[in-house]
């Protein structure tokens, strides 16, 4: 029988401590108190502090009324520790989902409540678990926030969320709440949808766990394409928030021309021929 050398036991640790320098150093706890919102680094498990959020008042939202009042309402009552439901915003683009969203943070900051938004891109869904983990044992109430979700053929992520959404074993964390933007309805394309109903031994029970997801939203808010003059509105309302001066005719005619360039009216649209017009009058704005 071979013995081992005598210096076995130093060797072994020198190993170890040389794979220990090589791992990545683990992450600091986070901080929930050195920031408003948060980014979620799924690959270093890490909580990125937001210096500055990029929103815009409520108030300029125009055209989602409803939308923005029942959403509002939904958040008021999570903040305050009262039952609330997942939303799932959904709709065209361009007007607005994702700015409502932090729109509506930013009004329960200003009402003083201990809220906090994280940003979850959605590649990283599937790390959904993990952030809970973080989440679960703090002292602040948090909106999860997924801007543009959508699932393609193949992916196995939507099941994760799922997860998240029913509570699981251990149930969602009272203090977290979802919220996603999307432009399908059912968060996947419709020819999936079909192509899965078409080559399905059962065509129900196939698609049913994939559609079955937007079920788990309590909430459906739709947004869909302003009206002209719903365009105009938001446009009389950004030049009057930011102190651009132009006759309204003229900058009415100047704002349908840029949506008539662009071939589509919405918000975005509108947000956009008002950084062109800040810039040609020399007008700071942020946004």
């Amino acid at each position: 029988m071979n013995s081992l050398p005598p210096d076995w036991g130093s060797t072994l640790q020198r190993i170890a401590d040389a794979l220990e320098r090589l791992a990545p150093p683990a992450s600091p706890p986070p901080d929930f108190a050195s920031a408003e919102a948060f980014l979620w680094q799924a690959q270093r498990g890490f909580l990125q502090p937001v210096a500055k959020v990029n929103r815009i008042p409520l108030k300029l939202l125009v055209g989602i009324d409803h939308v923005r009042d029942i959403l509002v309402e939904n958040t008021r009552r999570f903040a305050s520790g009262f039952p609330a439901n997942n939303v799932l915003l959904w709709g065209a683009r361009g007007m607005g989902k994702s700015s409502l969203v932090k729109s509506a943070h930013g009004v329960m900051l200003a009402e003083g409540a201990a809220l906090k938004l994280i940003e979850i891109h959605r590649e990283d869904i599937n790390t959904l678990p993990t952030l809970m983990n973080l989440l679960r044992p703090a002292p602040f109430r948090f909106i999860l926030f997924c801007d543009d979700l959508s699932f393609d053929a193949g992916e196995s992520s939507y099941k994760a969320l799922k997860a998240v959404l029913d509570g699981g074993i251990e149930g969602r964390p009272e203090n977290v709440l979802f919220y996603a933007t999307s432009n399908r309805r059912h968060l996947l394309p419709r020819d999936m949808i079909e192509n899965e109903r078409s080559t399905a031994i059962n065509p129900g029970e196939a698609v049913e766990e994939k559609v079955s997801l937007s079920d788990r939203f309590g909430l459906w808010l739709g947004v869909h394409k302003c009206s002209q003059d719903e365009y105009l509105a938001m446009i009389d309302a950004y030049a009057a928030h930011y102190g651009l001066a132009m006759p309204r005719e003229e900058l009415h005619w100047h704002a349908l021309e840029w949506s008539t360039t662009r071939g589509s009216r919405a918000g975005r649209i509108a947000f956009q021929f008002i950084q062109d017009l800040a810039g040609r009058q020399g007008v700071k704005i942020d946004g």
